[in-house]
């Protein structure tokens, strides 16, 4: 991820309902989620979640799918995991108690052994 990507992606983040979204998005997992599911659990109209996840997904943030009809958004997990690569890259600069905390909280979400953790 390079530097217009970044800012483009916290700029779409930069707004309540779209980090809540993403933050639901994250927690149900590769499945995702029906927009009106959504729209529901955010307590904000349809057409407000619909604005709100076009912007999330011309940042490259979510995806989504048609089934029948209806249309699953998920977290772009790449793309989220690029970001907080581009935030942590040079975090350390050779102390690496800097990184430390961030890399125990990853760890706690994201077992190593294969077990599933969700934060």
């Amino acid at each position: 991820m390079d530097e217009p990507q970044a800012l483009a992606a916290f700029a779409a983040l930069a707004q309540e309902h779209r980090l809540r979204l993403v933050r639901a998005l994250v927690t149900a997992g590769p499945d995702g989620l029906a927009s009106g599911v959504l729209a529901e659990a955010m307590g904000i109209s349809a057409a407000a979640v619909s604005h709100h996840l076009k912007e999330l997904s011309h940042a490259g943030l979510v995806a989504s799918r048609r089934e029948g009809r209806s249309i699953i958004y998920s977290a772009a997990y790449p793309a989220l995991s690029d970001l907080i690569a581009f935030l942590m890259r040079d975090c350390c600069q050779g102390h690496p108690e800097v990184c430390t905390p961030a890399m125990a909280v990853l760890a706690t979400c994201c077992p190593a052994t294969g077990e599933t953790a969700r934060g």
